[in-house]
């Protein structure tokens, strides 16, 4: 149940955080700001209300994707990718494991991670023939006799 939470937590961060940002015209990082600190000011003063595990980890699924809702609207347009870019980010901070531990920017980096997988993959299946043509040429340049 509590993957479950975290997984919405994601779906929420990225697209409220879109939805804020170019809908009410607030800005990205206003709205990411905003956002983040009403849910993290919500756990400050609530920090019984939910298990502690959720306790601890919703503000971060929360504000990591909420950085993934700071994309341009020139970017991304499609709410249904800025979920499947939460839902992506969630499931790597569950089973991240400690790969980040250290490292300034982990929330950034996840983020930026999710968001470009996303976006890579949505770009593969909208351009199948587009990409099979590229693949083609570059296969053949690599491994053309040199004739």
């Amino acid at each position: 149940m509590n993957t479950f939470i975290l997984i919405i937590t994601g779906i929420l961060g990225a697209t409220l955080t879109y939805f804020v940002s170019e809908h009410l015209r607030l800005g990205a990082v206003k709205a990411s700001a905003l956002l983040s600190l009403i849910v993290g000011l919500f756990f400050y003063i609530f920090p019984n209300l939910l298990n502690s595990y959720l306790t601890e980890h919703l503000p971060i699924v929360f504000v990591g994707t909420s950085f993934i809702g700071m994309v341009s609207a020139k970017t991304l347009k499609s709410y249904t990718l800025l979920a499947i870019a939460g839902a992506l980010f969630t499931g790597i901070y569950i089973t991240k494991s400690h790969v980040f531990d250290g490292y300034g920017g982990a929330l950034g980096a996840l983020a930026f991670i999710a968001l470009l997988t996303t976006m890579g993959f949505a770009f593969v299946v909208s351009n199948p023939t587009k990409i099979k043509r590229k693949v083609v040429l570059v296969w053949q340049r690599v491994f053309s006799s040199g004739e």
